[in-house]
């Protein structure tokens, strides 16, 4: 059995925020947007209840802090993922109203990179582990920050 000040746990915290977005690239033409983003190249738009999942993994520095009994304090991550998921992405067009996705394509894949990217200027350097967001129950995106592809 390990000593009490060796023991490792994840953490994993939820959140979900409605948001809208419009499928749209503008290096196409509106033809070549229809016909790769389909109906969710809407020109109105069409929305989403997404759900983001953090996963805090087990490392050394995130070992069970005997004093507290916790890997880290639910509080700060709960206003952590409050700043930096909810307040911009809650509520909105993501086209019109996040700035990033002005020049970005709104994928969940974009923006479970945007959830990343916010995210680590609130946590400690390379405690997140993943980011999963589902747009919906069977379309889901997982990002682990920049990885290399091998060829």
């Amino acid at each position: 059995m390990l000593p009490r000040s060796a023991r490792l746990a994840r953490l994993s915290r939820s959140v979900t925020f409605s948001a809208c977005h419009r499928l749209h690239s503008k290096s196409l033409s509106d033809e070549e947007n229809l016909k790769l983003f389909g109906k969710c190249n809407n020109p109105n738009g069409h929305g989403h209840n997404y759900k983001a999942r953090l996963l805090i993994p087990v490392l050394v520095s995130l070992q069970i802090d005997p004093v507290s009994g916790m890997v880290m304090n639910l509080t700060d991550l709960k206003e952590y993922m409050q700043e930096a998921i909810m307040e911009p992405l809650d509520h909105k067009n993501l086209d019109k109203d996040v700035p990033h996705f002005a020049e970005v394509v709104s994928t969940t894949e974009n923006i479970a990179v945007f959830i990343w990217e916010n995210l680590q200027r609130f946590l400690p350097l390379g405690i997140l582990y993943k980011v999963k967001v589902y747009e919906t129950e069977q379309n889901v995106v997982v990002y682990k920050g920049e990885e290399t592809v091998v060829e």
